[in-house]
């Protein structure tokens, strides 16, 4: 995997990210910071990351079981260190998951699989983070 991140020096604290698959990313910086508040910050594509991370995971476990998921979000809440490194050390995901019939056990045990085998982005934050998840399911 490869990344390359560019500062964009004429727009104050701004970078770009190209990841290796030609896609591209914006991120910037708080106006306190030097920045002109025209992307998310860098922190906040990591906990955005996580979350995709994870979703795709509980999509993908689902539909292998051939659960009838419809859709899928994660409302991340996350909690930093107050001293360098700001490192999170609390996040907290609320999945909502939208289909027909689908049990309460079957998604709750998509989403441990996720944190416990597959989400390699939340295997890494939790090394300083307290993970906790909570599962709300939507009947269609």
């Amino acid at each position: 995997m490869e990344c390359t991140v560019r500062w964009q020096a004429a727009a104050g604290m701004a970078f770009h990210a190209e990841t290796g698959s030609g896609h591209l990313i914006a991120m910037d910086g708080a106006p306190d910071g030097g920045g002109r508040n025209l992307a998310p910050r860098p922190m906040e594509t990591v906990l955005a990351g996580t979350g995709g991370c994870t979703a795709y995971d509980v999509v993908l476990i689902l539909k292998r079981g051939r659960h009838d998921v419809r859709d899928c979000e994660v409302r991340l809440t996350a909690e930093r260190a107050t001293t360098d490194p700001k490192v999170f050390t609390r996040i907290h995901m609320h999945f909502i998951v939208s289909g027909r019939g689908l049990s309460p056990a079957v998604v709750e045990r998509a989403v441990q699989l996720s944190h416990e085998k597959y989400c390699s982005a939340s295997a890494m934050l939790g090394k300083t983070a307290e993970m906790t998840t909570a599962v709300e399911i939507v009947d269609l």
